[in-house]
Order: structure tokens, then sequence, then C-alpha cells
């Protein structure tokens, strides 16, 4: 039965009692009140480590062990905020996110050591969960019980990062009682129940694995599974072994389980939903196809600023209808984009008008980031007048992500702003050339991202993962390109890129902002099509001698390297 409390600490102190299992990891096996129980303990031993008056924020540098859901708790209990560490961070950017989150504990596991050797971490207490002398500290807070009262729906419970592409990642605020309404709100939306399993193999760094997968299961009482890490070999797997239900997913997850091996009984699962972003039509088809499980792919900012929920009757392609507040607007006049316009097989027309960026004017639930007021600014600006007159408002939330709108209200992702590109004096939108590129038969993945242009603005480089067995014949692409009726003129590639597998983040999005560090300057084989000719060759380091002078000659070389 869906429990309806205000803050997070409430929920987890609902399962004191509760011997049904909470969390299963690696052939262990966490009653409810086995998580309530531990919670309390380490709620306990926080409150003896923090120093008095200072900020209640503990670090987690873990993999998805038991003991990340169990300090969850733990700040939940002791109104504390849990600042997710990305292991994918190094030296003064690790030490970075955890100085500037200013936490006062931080909790890891001797496989993460290595990562902290020679940082300054002045004031921070370590904790390393699997070692004789943490069990020994924790051995004497047991008997704790579970105390709701030190918390309230208002207390920040996570301080999660957004990512560093255009920056140092930021810190996005959640409050206790915002999480609670997100996993009740999932609970509805998707149908989730005490009797669900969820599979949680995404790392519990990222919100999506927190709000998407840890919270609803906090709701209804469900248990869930932990893989330490992501493996696509081992998902099937793990499925089958615990029974799961439901899992959440980000980015290119999708299609490295795809990418796996087919066997015939790929459909005897127990699995009835997915749920996450950026599997994209095709792949999420793929997947039903092959596993007989349907994915539900949502929008949500990170910041919880903005959401868009899928509903029957959505088109193919679309996330879902624009609900009331949410427009698509031209970042630079402030005014709504007009409706994108489709040819009948469905490929838009006027993306350089349509595509704007997804701001919602209504009540927004974003909580702030830690210590940045000028990110926060940039979120919650005044935009242009409304139509009807009345002036831009303060509050009006500005997700940084591009969108168009269908006439019948549909809206449709198109990538970042910072995705977005400059050519030749027009607009482009990075998601909007990789649809197109998808076609291409060769292709298993395509990035498309901005170099520097040697005179200004940008120009179009793709980055392409083949298929098996394929190779990149330059003639056929050249024809292909030629084929394609909604490829504007601006929109062909001047760089191709060949990787072997495109380059991914710890959350298996797309690392764009290696991608873009890197521009033609990397170890991968380049093909590129100078200017005035039709076709492509093999980039040389001549090639990339000469471009480089026409860089520096026009005082842009520094654009290279940023």
């Amino acid at each position: 039965m869906e429990a309806m409390r205000g803050s997070a600490a409430e929920l987890v102190g609902a399962r004191w009692g509760d011997r049904r299992p909470a969390v299963w990891f690696e052939g262990r096996v966490l009653s409810g009140h086995d998580v309530a129980a531990g919670a309390a303990a380490r709620a306990a031993l926080l409150a003896d480590l923090l120093p008095p008056g200072s900020v209640p924020h503990l670090g987690v540098l873990l993999d998805n062990t038991p003991e990340f859901p169990l300090w969850l708790s733990a700040a939940a209990l002791g109104g504390a905020a849990v600042a997710g560490v990305n292991p994918t961070r190094r030296g003064p950017e690790l030490a970075r996110d955890i100085l500037h989150t200013e936490c006062g504990v931080l909790v890891t596991e001797r496989a993460r050591l290595p990562l902290l050797d020679g940082l300054e971490l002045p004031g921070v207490r370590i904790l390393v969960t699997d070692t004789d002398a943490y069990v020994k500290l924790l051995a004497g807070y047991r008997g704790a019980e579970p105390d709701v009262s030190k918390a309230t729906p208002a207390d920040r419970l996570l301080l999660y990062f957004t990512s560093g592409s255009t920056g140092a990642p930021k810190a996005a605020i959640c409050s206790q009682g915002r999480l609670a309404e997100a996993g009740r709100s999932l609970v509805r939306r998707l149908g989730l129940g005490a009797d669900d399993v969820h599979y949680v193999c995404m790392p519990m760094f990222h919100g999506n694995a927190v709000i998407a997968g840890w919270a609803p299961a906090l709701v209804t009482g469900a248990p869930v599974v932990l893989r330490r890490r992501f493996s696509a070999s081992g998902f099937l797997d793990d499925v089958r072994a615990y029974g799961a239900t439901y899992f959440t997913y980000i980015g290119r997850a999708v299609q490295y389980v795809l990418e796996t091996g087919e066997r015939p009984d790929d459909r005897d699962n127990p699995l009835r939903l997915g749920f996450g972003t950026e599997a994209g039509a095709v792949d999420a088809a793929a997947f039903e196809r092959r596993f007989g499980v349907r994915l539900q792919e949502g929008y949500g900012s990170s910041e919880g600023g903005a959401a868009v929920q899928w509903s029957p009757g959505t088109p193919a392609g679309a996330v879902g209808r624009a609900a009331p507040g949410l427009v698509v607007l031209d970042p630079a006049t402030g005014q709504e984009c007009p409706p994108a316009r489709f040819d009948a097989a469905g490929r838009l027309l006027n993306g350089d008008e349509a595509i704007g960026e997804l701001v919602n004017r209504g009540p927004s639930p974003f909580e702030g980031y830690w210590r940045n007021p000028a990110a926060e600014a940039a979120r919650r600006r005044r935009g242009a007048p409304r139509p009807d007159g009345a002036g831009g408002g303060d509050d009006w939330y500005w997700t940084g992500d591009l969108f168009h709108r269908d006439a019948d209200g549909f809206l449709y992702f198109a990538g970042r702003t910072e995705d977005r590109l400059r050519v030749d004096g027009e607009n482009l939108a990075a998601a909007l050339i990789e649809n197109i590129l998808a076609r291409y038969a060769g292709a298993a993945a395509v990035a498309v991202y901005a170099v520097p242009d040697p005179a200004s603005g940008d120009q179009v480089m793709a980055a392409m993962a083949l298929g098996d067995e394929e190779i990149f014949e330059p003639g056929a692409f050249s024809a292909f390109l030629a084929a394609q009726p909604d490829l504007g003129t601006k929109m062909a590639p001047r760089f191709v890129r060949v990787v072997e597998r495109m380059p991914v983040t710890a959350t298996n999005k797309i690392h764009r902002a290696g991608l873009r560090r890197e521009g033609f300057r990397c170890a991968d084989p380049v093909w590129w099509r100078p200017p005035g000719q039709d076709g492509y060759r093999r980039f040389t380091e001549e090639d990339g001698a000469v471009l480089v002078a026409e860089y520096r000659a026009r005082g842009r070389e520094e654009l290279l390297s940023r």
C-alpha cells in the first residue's frame, strides 16, 4: 500500500518491523527492518562525526552496494544531505566536488581509495565501508531506532551533480519532500506496487537511479536489486535470478543490452516495464520486440524544474504532450517558436525556426543549486512579455534543453542548448542532424557536435561507430547524404570521426565534451570534406597543419583547445 507521508525520513521509518526483503545484492538480502535499523545506526554515527554547527552534508563515493541506500536512508533520518560523488572525476576536479558541497564525511570503499591519493581534503572524515575499523565503529551504535522527528519535508536530502559539459558540475538540490513526491508520482504514473522488484543498475550517484529507482520502492515497500556496476551481458541473468519487474535506464544502456547476443528465450523474463531517457524510438521498439518489455521514455530536467509525461496516443519520436506552462521559446527573443511542420515521412521541415529552448512558465519544483547563484540565475530568469501583454517573470525555469512542438502540443527532444551549432549564420540542432545520420546503413551509433570554424561560428563534426564488419566508405556516405531530403545545405558534416566504440560518461551518456575538446585532432581516423569539394577523403597530418595555421592566422587557434 502506498505510504502518503511528507518526508523521506517517514518512509524509511515505516520499514521498521517490516521483515519483507528490501535490498538484494550479490546473494545477500536485507529486510525493510534491517534497512531501517542500519539507517538509524548510521544516522547516530553521523550526528557524532559532524562538528556542531557544521553543514550536515556527507559525500558518498561508492558503487551500488547496500551501503549506498543505507546512507541515503541515514541522511533522511538525520536531516542531512548526500552528495553522490562521480568516480570518473579525477584529481583536483574530484576534490572540488567534495569540498564545494561541504562534505564533513566521505563514505567510500577500498576500491575507490586510489582516487583519493594525494587529494587535499581538509576537515573531511573518510569512512571505508569494507574494513574492520568501519564495522567496529558502527557496532557502537547497534540498537539505535529510527527517529523521524529530526527531519522535515523541506530538509535537503540530495546534492546531485548535473552534467559538467559547460563547466564545473553544478550540485542540484533535492529536498526530502520533493524526493518523496517524485516517488509517489512515479508509482501512480507507472502503476508500481509492493509486488514489483526494482532492478537498480544505473549508478546511484546519479539522480535517475535514486529518484526513479529507489524512491518509488521506498514509497511502496518494494525490494530493490542492486547491481554493483552496469553490465549489459549480466542484465538478463540478473533480471531472471531476482525476478525483476521494473528497471530504469539512461543514455546508451539500452543499446548496450541490445548489442549482446540474441537468445531464443530472450522473451522469457519477468520484466514488465523500463523507464528512462535517451533510448530513442528505434532502440525502444527493438527492445520490446526482443524482450517483450515496453520502455516508457520520459523527460525530466536534472534539476526537477520541468517534466514531460508520455501518454497513450503520443506520436512516434515525441516525448509527450506539453503540460500547462511548458513552452518552446527562441532563446534570443524570448518569443514562442512556431509549431513544427513535418513531411509525409515524419521528417521535420522547419527546424531552424521551430527548435527552441523548453521553458516552464508555470510553478516549478526547482530548488536551486548549492552555493552557485550564477548558475541558479541562468535557470531562473526573466523572459519576454507573454502574448497577453503581461511582463516576463523571474521564476521562469529555462531547462537548457532544445525541443520542438507540433500543432497538437506534443514535444520532441532536439538536444541540449550547448549542442546547438552556428554554421554560416544558421542555427542547427545536433540531435536533428544525428537523427538523419542514424539512417546510414553502416552506422551503429552517431554523435554530432561543433568544432570551431577558422573564420567564425562552427563547423559540423560527427563521430560514428560502425556495425560489425562495416568499414567507412566515403563515396557511399556522400551518396547517402545527397539522398536525404531533410538534410539542409549547412548540415552535412565537415569532419567524420570513425570510432570503434562511442565514448560515454559514467552514466552511459555520450561524452560530447570530450569529443568536442579533441575535435579533428584525435587518435581515431577522420575523414573530411575540404571546402569547395563534394566528397570525403582521409584527413592527414598535413591537412591538420594547414588548418591550424589558418586558425592561427585568424586569431582563433585557442578555440581548438576549449
